[in-house]
């Protein structure tokens, strides 16, 4: 008989901001797989259940791991931190699921996403329209990013940006930025939202220390209306263009 597969995003890591959703399908589990830092972020949650690690760029083991354990009936849960969509083991799962018309049931479980909590923790960066882009060059060739950027923010967009592990493609992402929206607009950096150590501050594309950022660092980037009040990032959503107010 096969088995149940939850593919799990618990959110940007604090007990508090997992949704009871998540909880209920990683306490459901028999089995439970995940990135080691993951795994050790839910270890309130895996008490007598099995548990299967592994290191960072084996997505595709533990993808291929929990379709096998739930084809012989396991009840699994696969987890990401934030959403699993987003950046995460859904789109993975799924698309090996598909090539092997696995006999499994399959239910994605959604999370906050790192941009959300970023943008919580920054005040309303994201009030308007806004782009996520994956600065990670290890599956998405480097050329790609640069013009994805150059376009969402020709178009507007506010930019949240995720996974900035290579510094010089960082610097020549900023260099775009700034030569589109000038150096002075407004840039929230968050690292370790709502987790040990978490640092938020706001600067703009002039100022980001490129050294301080690393793969826990969300940047977001604002739009020509961004502002900053006290300690708030500020991106109207256009009331004040329709309505007289305050």
């Amino acid at each position: 008989m096969a088995g149940e597969l939850y593919v799990v995003g618990f959110g940007p890591g604090c007990p508090s901001a997992r949704t009871p959703e998540a909880v209920e399908a990683i306490k459901a589990a028999d089995v439970v797989i995940g990135y080691k830092t993951y795994i050790e972020l839910i270890s309130d949650l895996l008490e007598g259940k099995e548990v299967v690690s592994a290191g960072m760029r084996e997505e595709v083991y533990r993808a291929r791991k929990a379709l096998e354990l739930a084809g012989e009936g396991r009840r699994v849960a696969v987890v990401s931190d934030g959403d699993p969509q987003v950046f995460g083991m859904a789109p993975l799962v799924l698309e090996m699921a598909s090539k092997l018309d696995a006999p499994v049931s399959i239910k994605v479980v959604p999370g906050v996403t790192a941009a959300l909590a970023a943008g919580a923790l920054l005040g309303a960066p994201l009030g308007s329209d806004f782009a996520v882009i994956n600065l990670s060059p290890l599956l998405t060739p480097r050329g790609v990013i640069l013009e994805r950027v150059r376009q969402a923010a020709a178009a507007g967009f506010v930019l949240a940006l995720y996974n900035p592990i290579d510094k010089q493609l960082l610097r020549d992402v900023l260099a775009v930025l700034r030569q589109i929206r000038g150096g002075g607009t407004p840039v929230g950096v968050v690292k370790d939202a709502y987790r040990q150590g978490q640092r938020v501050a706001v600067t703009t594309l002039n100022n980001v220390d490129v050294e301080s950022v690393d793969m826990r660092t969300t940047l977001i980037v604002g739009n020509d209306e961004t502002y900053v009040w006290r300690r708030f990032l500020i991106t109207p959503r256009g009331y004040h263009r329709k309505y007289a107010y305050p």
